[in-house]
């Protein structure tokens, strides 16, 4: 039996690039404000509150900073939210049969009623209208990602403090 470990999905060398594109002031480590421009060039934006928590979660030593050990955790852990991201968007395009970015009620019940779940048009429309936060009578992608997360927090380890 061999215990030849795993390849990585990002060798050392390219992790390092891209570790150095955030560390503008090539200081050895990511600040907050490093990470903020990057994401912004890339077109994500997050308010500040939200980029201290993604500093908190990854910032492994608490001293404010991301170093290399802890940005390769990340992109280890990224890589896994973009599988997941993949099969969210994977699972709404099974619902939205005519391809408009939308979940309908008549979507929703031709699908779960294929899938052998027996749901009148009512429940689906009682459903999606749970999930309507723009009041369209349809569900986008937003909507559905905000209830799958929902959902997948509910079903984790219990009640928060």
């Amino acid at each position: 039996m061999s215990t030849t470990p795993k390849p990585s999905l990002v060798n050392h060398d390219e992790l390092q690039k891209v570790f150095n594109q955030f560390d503008a002031n090539k200081d050895g480590k990511i600040s907050v404000t490093e990470l903020r421009d990057v994401l912004k060039t890339m077109g994500s934006s997050y308010s500040e509150d939200e980029l201290k928590r993604v500093l908190e979660d990854i910032d492994t030593d608490r001293d404010g900073f991301i170093d290399l050990s802890e940005f390769s955790t990340l992109c280890r852990s990224s890589s896994d939210e973009v599988t997941a991201a993949l099969e969210l968007r994977d699972a709404f395009d099974l619902y939205d049969q005519d391809k408009n970015g939308l979940i309908s009620t008549k979507e929703l019940h031709l699908v779960l009623n294929r899938l052998g779940m027996k749901c009148s048009v009512d429940d689906c429309a009682r459903m999606i209208k749970s999930v309507d936060s723009d009041g369209d009578g349809n569900v986008n992608f937003e909507e559905f990602q905000k209830m799958m997360s929902a959902s997948l927090m509910s079903n984790d380890k219990g009640s928060e403090p």
